[in-house]
């Protein structure tokens, strides 16, 4: 394979292609080529957790970068941010594309449209009336004018807010197709307002997507035009039939949540089930189903959620999207949290930069995929939900040189992900072993921070 630039010349054998004389030479023999890896949604950015916004707004970027680095130091050549501080996230991707500093390729979108910031109604439950003037101009922040007021509009109307957010330069759109909390789900937009962001968005050639976790909310935004759906398997019940076909028909991508219902999440939820579901007698179980009879609405939804039943759900409408051969990428929602000093609980790795993204790319396997499937998901399928497959995803003549250089075959064992040799990004051979260059979070002896 020559690179010249920051493109694929030429592929073929040795015998075939005249190597340049003045080329640098990167030995690859005995190991394995793969596109770069793709993670479809990660939250680089500060974009709540009070005191950690407090102490550290000041290092936005700087912890953007971070974070960005860390994705790239496991081979995750491009990433889209799918929910965070559109400004600092925009410098962060400019910086990099100029070459500035070093990073994955970045797509941004700011804000969920129609949601309120972090503290607010749609995204956390938190009333209006009860917001600090602090708490108030974050969500302003975060929003740039694309918060609740537009559930409230007609088409023209919305027609021209959602065109103001766009102007700001977002890479992409997504949308609350419902509200960000569960019990009860809150449908956002209606079925004419869901079709004026779609169409304003594809105006400019852009990816619409949605975060909708209902199976009526998210069949709204399936026919609504929508191009990806994030963790489509997120549902309050097992996905329709009906709904997954629409979504396999239309060629949908769904960014899937693996990390998280997979590996040693599931392991925990299987130790939690097992240590929770004691023998009990026929009688113990008739006098439960009369204590039932008692409760109210609340509880038992509450102990729907203690069981971990909700997390069964997303597993087996996970593997229903896989059999019905929808296209599938990952999706991993690795983001910062509170900052290290402010946890009482250390993070698990499932969602910290970088690893989560190997995790997920794991649980593709443990959900159905064969390695191969799985790979073509975080590299081919990546590239679709970008809008990039002409330009990345593939090792082809004419693409980016995003390459990721592995010591064994990850066909024998997906895991083998994790032996990298060499990463390329554009071009550019990356020192991946020092990244990222400046600690903040992730420093030694601050804990699993990510």
């Amino acid at each position: 394979m020559i690179i010249q630039d920051n493109k694929i010349s030429e592929i073929g054998r040795k015998s075939s292609i005249k190597i340049p004389s003045k080329a640098k030479i990167i030995k690859a023999t005995g190991k394995y080529v793969t596109p770069g890896f793709i993670d479809s949604n990660v939250h680089l950015s500060l974009y709540g957790r009070g005191e950690t916004i407090v102490r550290y707004e000041h290092k936005n970027e700087s912890i953007t970068l971070e974070a960005a680095q860390l994705q790239l130091k496991h081979g995750f050549t491009t990433v889209r941010d799918s929910y965070g501080s559109l400004l600092p996230l925009m410098h962060i991707r400019d910086a990099i594309a100029r070459g500035d500093t070093i990073g994955p390729r970045i797509l941004v979108a700011g804000n969920i449209v129609g949601w309120g910031g972090p503290y607010s109604i749609s995204f956390s439950l938190i009333r209006e009336k009860d917001l600090t003037i602090f708490q108030e101009q974050f969500n302003d922040f975060i929003t740039q004018g694309s918060g609740e007021e537009l559930m409230d509009m007609g088409p023209n109307e919305l027609k021209i807010a959602i065109n103001n957010y766009l102007d700001l330069g977002p890479d992409f759109i997504k949308y609350g197709g419902t509200s960000h909390f569960s019990s009860p789900i809150m449908i956002g937009f209606s079925p004419r307002a869901q079709e004026v962001i779609v169409e304003e968005t594809h105006k400019r050639n852009l990816i619409a997507e949605t975060h909708s976790t209902s199976s009526e909310g998210l069949m709204i935004s399936v026919l609504a035009g929508i191009d990806l759906i994030q963790h489509p398997e997120v549902l309050s019940t097992e996905m329709p039939d009906e709904l997954i076909n629409e979504i396999a028909e239309r060629r949908i991508v769904g960014a899937m949540l693996s990390n998280t219902i997979t590996g040693a999440a599931w392991e925990r939820h299987l130790k939690k089930r097992k240590k929770d579901s004691k023998k009990v007698s026929d009688s113990e179980v008739n006098n439960r189903r009369r204590e039932n009879l008692n409760k109210t609405s609340a509880e038992l939804r509450a102990e729907i959620r203690a069981s971990g039943e909700m997390m069964e759900i997303r597993r087996k409408n996970a593997v229903k999207l896989i059999v019905a051969g929808c296209i599938i990428t990952i999706g991993t929602d690795n983001y910062l949290g509170a900052a290290p000093e402010f946890r009482r609980n250390k993070k698990y790795e499932n969602q910290a930069f970088g690893i989560g993204s190997v995790i997920a790319t794991e649980g593709l396997v443990e959900l159905g995929m064969t390695p191969m499937e799985a790979i073509v998901a975080i590299t081919r399928n990546g590239a679709i939900a970008c809008k990039m497959l002409d330009k990345i995803g593939t090792l082809e003549v004419g693409k980016y040189a995003d390459l990721v250089i592995l010591e064994e075959n990850p066909l024998n064992n997906i895991s083998n992900i994790k032996k990298i040799h060499q990463v390329i990004r554009d071009g550019k051979i990356i020192d991946f072993e020092t990244l990222p260059y400046e600690r903040i979070f992730s420093s030694p002896g601050r804990g699993h921070a990510w």
